[in-house]
């Protein structure tokens, strides 16, 4: 598909229906998040490829937020075979097919397997997971979950 920025997120399985805000990086080189003060509220990554272009395209969701359950809350729950939809600017919508999810420390993220080039169009929906870290007010891990367009 030809590049097209992505305005809607729905992921049937887990009930998830959200609009999409474009999300940069930080002045430390990391991936922003959308505002946790709006836990609801998935983000895509603009500067890697837009959903159903060749290549990773990344969203990002809280798993909860402001003492309530976030738009990724149930990400965990996906397996492979369950679709995911992207609406896009131009129209069209994107759909995609989960191939695997898997939970990761933090310290260990795969860089390479998130962001790297891919052959095909392919997304990546990233949010937190595992224990929560009081002293640093984080989770320890992410759950990512790898799709293919179908």
């Amino acid at each position: 598909m030809p590049p097209s920025e992505p305005t809607e997120v729905r992921i049937p399985k887990i009930g998830v229906r959200s609009s999409l805000v474009p999300l940069g990086l930080n002045p430390d080189e990391t991936v922003e998040v959308p505002p946790v003060e709006q836990p609801m509220q998935a983000g895509w990554y603009e500067l890697a490829r837009t959903p159903g272009e060749a290549g990773p395209a990344v969203l990002l969701g809280h798993v909860d937020g402001n003492r309530q359950p976030g738009v990724f809350f149930r990400l965990r729950e996906l397996a492979a075979g369950d679709e995911v939809e992207v609406s896009r600017k131009d129209g069209t919508t994107a759909r995609f097919r989960v191939r695997g999810t898997e939970q990761i420390a933090k310290h260990s993220f795969p860089t390479e397997a998130v962001y790297g080039d891919t052959t095909g169009p392919e997304l990546r929906l990233i949010t937190c997971g595992g224990s929560f870290d009081q002293a640093a007010r984080s989770y320890r891990d992410n759950i990512i979950v790898y799709a293919t367009l179908i």
